[in-house]
């Protein structure tokens, strides 16, 4: 649930990845945001929309994340042990991204198999809309779930972003 936190959120940037730049930010629980190919300016506006909390540039608070999403984009890492902050998020949309952040490292699953897994079978729809507004991806693995059919389905960085990842992870598709 987005609530008015009395704290700051500390954000950065991880320059040049093989997907572009990455932009992060944390509070004092943890991670609350990664988002890529979008200004600063975007970035903190989107930010400001959902956490209504001062921010502040500090990458020094951010290097293990920055590491860790080197590492993975690198093909070195194959699970993240970075701290995520749940808090920022409503019930469902924590449940269902909690079920993707358990999908192993080149493995896939559906929109339906989620539902069916937080105990809510008729909401394939419901986790679909929850991936799309993932505030974590790459770490909550939301390019892992996949349509019923086992194709390819919407990702908020690409099609091209979403496939590659799962190149990157070996991960077969359909």
């Amino acid at each position: 649930m987005t609530r008015s936190p009395k704290f700051t959120i500390y954000f950065g940037k991880v320059n040049e990845t093989p997907i572009g730049n990455i932009w992060i930010a944390c509070s004092e629980r943890g991670l609350v945001a990664v988002d890529w190919e979008k200004s600063e300016a975007a970035f903190l506006k989107n930010l400001s929309r959902r956490i209504k909390t001062p921010l502040e540039n500090n990458p020094r608070r951010l290097a293990h994340t920055e590491s860790q999403l080197r590492e993975y984009l690198g093909g070195e890492r194959k699970r993240f042990t970075i701290a995520i902050d749940w808090s920022m998020m409503r019930s469902f949309q924590r449940e269902a991204l909690l079920a993707t952040f358990a999908i192993p490292y080149g493995q896939t699953s559906t929109y339906g198999e989620i539902a069916m897994q937080i105990g809510r079978p008729r909401s394939a729809r419901a986790v679909g809309r929850a991936e799309a507004t993932n505030p974590m991806p790459l770490v909550i693995p939301c390019h892992r779930v996949l349509g019923s059919d086992g194709k390819l389905r919407g990702y908020g960085g690409g099609l091209d972003i979403k496939k590659w990842l799962l190149r990157l992870e070996g991960a077969v598709l359909a």
